[in-house]
């Protein structure tokens, strides 16, 4: 479940909430099978809570006192798992890396709700591909599917509420995980099924295709920061966004298209309907990353945006990071010198970006991650065609959210070219420097200077 996005970093202190003063203690352990990293780093929603370091064995614990009852999750990079924690858990896990979700087993006081949790994931996962297929169907045929599918979840869910005594939040959080999931793919049904069949169906849905509206709560503190429920949230907003720009704005697709008309239609439809500060201030903030690194262009339209997005938002660092974030695209602009940072070569010896440009022929830098195998593997075979199409062109890879050790192993298994890897050790800065969004991202430049810091590795050659 890893985040290649751009992300937060809040601070917070946690205390004993007993009214005689005794905390109830919480004991989180566990074995990590091919360690990516020396630690693992518990957090409570993005608010940092404790670290520990592996052992001799690749064993970890924490024992925590007087901590909430909720959602937490534990990192150990460049992968994060949640994990749902109360008083008097001791629960114990156990994965391996290489396959790190699907390893995954919690056992001890606290497993039922973890393994359920972990087994909804990967089931959604599966069943991506299967629903996809779904949406050339018919409305009706669409959500007897998906109902179908939701239904049987539900059934596990109740046979594990039978066979062990869940607390009333953490079974919420179960069937969230259910809900939620479910729900996003409704969201999504009338845009791929216009991009499978080419037919609009947006303006005639019956009302019962989205019956689920009635239960969401848009200020559920317990959600904050679970992936489901954010994700339903950016889709829901973006959908309710859509169809009221075309009722109210003209009824055309003139005023959707217009980003930041269409943007400014969901910090407004944000506004009014969530009152929970924290879930406004993230779901703001998506809203304005989303459009910044979709705009691209410094322009008077982008600052009215951020102004705007200034006035809502309660949350100063959101702020400040947007403000970088809108720095970093100004000074990725054509004709601008590239940033300049450091990155370790296969030796473990320092290299400034610009070093490795030199002024030699021009560079194409792309990026990749060790959690995602599959694009990396994509991409590199992609960019050994690229490198035969266009031989003038010298192309870079770094590497990010991956240890050192771990990318050697990954260059070595891969035979790929030791003057042309490298490994990029303080994620924020190089993401917020090259803005890097998605993972086909690549950044063209001739000498130092950039041609385009927004290219995609599959079209803009």
């Amino acid at each position: 479940m890893v985040r290649f996005l751009l992300g937060l970093t809040l601070l917070s202190t946690f205390g004993c909430a007993k009214k005689n003063g005794e905390c109830a203690s919480v004991f989180f352990g566990g074995e990590i099978v091919n360690p990516t990293n020396d630690y693992v780093v518990l957090y409570r929603n993005d608010a940092y809570i404790d670290s520990v370091r592996l052992d001799d064995n690749n064993r970890f614990s924490f024992n925590l006192q007087g901590i909430d009852e909720g959602l937490y999750h534990f990192d150990h990079a460049p992968e994060l798992q949640y994990i749902y924690l109360q008083e008097g858990d001791s629960l114990l896990a156990r994965l391996n890396t290489v396959e790190f979700d699907e390893s995954l087993v919690f056992s001890g006081t606290g497993s039922e709700v973890n393994n359920f949790l972990v087994e909804m994931f990967l089931a959604y996962e599966n069943e991506e591909p299967q629903i996809y297929e779904y949406y050339p169907l018919d409305p009706e045929a669409f959500s007897q599917k998906i109902d179908s599918l939701r239904a049987i979840k539900i059934n596990h869910l109740n046979d594990l509420v039978v066979d062990n005594q869940l607390s009333e939040r953490a079974l919420n959080m179960a069937k969230a995980t259910i809900d939620y999931n479910s729900y996003i793919t409704k969201e999504k049904y009338p845009f791929y099924h216009k991009r499978k069949t080419g037919e609009e169906t947006i303006h005639d849905l019956d009302e019962s295709f989205y019956d689920y509206r009635k239960n969401i709560d848009f200020n559920n503190r317990d959600l904050t920061y679970f992936r489901p429920y954010f994700d339903f949230m950016k889709w829901h907003f973006g959908n309710i966004s859509y169809m009221s720009c075309l009722k109210d704005c003209g009824g055309d697709h003139e005023a959707v298209n217009d980003r930041l008309h269409f943007n400014k239609h969901k910090l407004y439809l944000v506004d009014s309907l969530v009152a929970e500060t924290e879930i406004r201030d993230i779901l703001f903030r998506n809203i304005a990353v989303d459009y910044l690194l979709k705009e691209h262009n410094p322009s008077q339209e982008c600052q009215l945006f951020i102004d705007k997005f200034n006035k809502l938002s309660s949350n100063e660092q959101h702020k400040e990071e947007i403000d970088h974030l809108y720095k970093g695209i100004r000074h990725l602009q054509p004709n601008q010198s590239l940033p300049n940072f450091i990155l370790k070569d296969i030796n473990n010896q320092n290299i400034s970006l610009k070093e490795i440009v030199g002024r030699k022929k021009n560079t194409v830098f792309y990026f990749w991650t060790a959690s995602q195998q599959k694009p990396f593997r994509s991409n590199m075979q992609h960019v050994e065609k690229l490198k035969k199409k266009y031989p003038d062109h010298n192309f870079v890879g770094i590497n990010l959210k991956t240890s050192y050790p771990q990318w050697q192993l990954l260059v070595e298994e891969y035979k790929l070219d030791k003057n042309t890897q490298f490994h990029g050790e303080n994620f924020k800065e190089i993401q917020m420097a090259m803005i890097i969004d998605k993972l086909n991202k690549c950044i063209i430049t001739k000498d130092t200077v950039i041609v385009d810091a927004f290219a995609d590795l599959y079209t803009s050659l």
